[in-house]
């Protein structure tokens, strides 16, 4: 049987990351993956040019039942020092908005570029290789690979999260965790769309494909951004992002162009010239088959003239207090991340090992720490896995 250093499940972000640092320690390391690509959720990111991390990135950004977990990773690996890294192959990039970093050219630059980094810790990487079962030695653990089994020290697993299982993704970090009793807070799909009940649904149809300046509120967490109509509900940055907060049952308000006084330009527009419709004025800041569906639910389609001031005002506040009830989420199918996951409560912050099983480490999407929509998650899979990475 093999004998190495430290084994690493998963060869994403965070996996890649952690097998190339332990490595150049050093360290005789095995990266295994059931894909057989590395790194594809980076090679698929940001519509292929990967949001590698975002300059803003702090534990403020992060969901998590430990809300300070997260603060010594992402302290001592910081968007700079991967920036640094990025700079260090040439790699084009640059900022949108918001903080948010991309590859001015292809995302598989990074995938390259840490694949690099493995091969200068000489990382024995496998992939297409199923993990069949792992079992706790006198001195390690004992990884059975198909018809092979390989010793290791350190076990590091970074399996990722169950969103989009069409690209492989499972709940394996979860068995491995209950095999060795690691609570885990229940998981559930994040940065996902909204799905509406079915009368709602045929009511919005109509809009689908319409995009819109958004203020999305639930529970106290307020985000501003691109609201998208689709033909399942209701998706864009500023849904992905709330519903991460949302939970089943919970009501979303929306104010849809919450920088544009609606009120105050009706107003206006029926001093100035009244013989125009409501939808004429509204159409001048959003688009027209979404200004007429709004006048329309309201009733409003005659003359500005014609309509009481109340009425004006009811019509801006069903624009800019949209009260929403989602039926639900497109679940794991297509989440960007899971929420939940590894209980930190269980892993040491520094090193994320388990406290109760030195050896064991747990790091990225598959831990109980999930950053916003824009490059957070990648930072996290950054730091997590160098800390794991400098401890192995």
């Amino acid at each position: 049987m093999k004998q190495f250093d430290v084994i690493v499940l998963g060869a994403g972000a965070a996996g890649l990351m952690c097998a190339a640092r332990a490595g150049q320690r050093g360290r005789r390391v095995l990266l295994v993956d059931h894909a057989r690509a590395p790194g594809e959720k980076i090679r698929i990111s940001g519509g292929g040019r990967c949001n590698f991390t975002n300059i803003h990135a702090g534990p403020q950004n992060y969901i998590s039942s430990n809300r300070h977990f997260a603060k010594s990773a992402l302290a001592r690996y910081t968007p700079r020092d991967f920036l640094d890294l990025v700079e260090q192959y040439r790699i084009d990039w640059h900022e949108k908005t918001l903080g948010q970093l991309f590859c001015e050219g292809s995302s598989k630059q990074i995938v390259s570029m840490l694949l690099d980094q493995c091969a200068a810790g000489k990382v024995d990487i496998r992939l297409q290789t199923s993990v069949s079962s792992v079992r706790k030695s006198d001195h390690g653990f004992r990884v059975s690979l198909g018809g092979e089994t390989v010793l290791s020290d350190a076990l590091v697993v970074a399996t990722g999260g169950k969103s989009i299982p069409k690209m492989g993704a499972t709940g394996f970090a979860y068995e491995i965790a209950g095999q060795f009793s690691v609570p885990v807070i229940e998981p559930r799909a994040g940065l996902v769309p909204f799905t509406l009940d079915p009368a709602m649904l045929e009511t919005l149809k109509p809009l689908a494909g319409i995009g819109v300046p958004a203020e999305l509120i639930c529970n106290k967490t307020t985000f501003r951004e691109a609201l998208l109509f689709t033909h399942r509900g209701l998706s864009g940055p500023s849904v992905l992002q709330i519903s991460s907060y949302w939970k089943p049952g919970d009501e979303v308000v929306a104010r849809l162009l919450p920088e544009v006084p609606l009120r105050d330009l009706l107003h206006q527009a029926k001093r100035e010239n009244g013989r125009q419709t409501s939808s004429t004025v509204l159409a001048q800041h959003m688009p027209r088959r979404l200004a007429q569906f709004f006048t329309e639910q309201a009733g409003m389609i005659s003359a500005l003239a014609d309509m009481p001031d109340k009425a004006l005002n009811k019509l801006a506040d069903s624009i800019q207090n949209w009260h929403i009830r989602p039926a639900g989420t497109e679940g794991y199918r297509t989440a960007e991340v899971t929420l939940g996951g590894i209980d930190t409560s269980a892993l040491s912050s520094k090193s994320m090992e388990v406290k109760s099983l030195p050896g064991l480490y747990f790091i990225g999407e598959c831990v109980d720490v999930t950053g916003w929509l824009g490059g957070y998650n990648f930072q996290w899979a950054w730091a997590s896995a160098v800390a794991a990475g400098d401890a192995v």
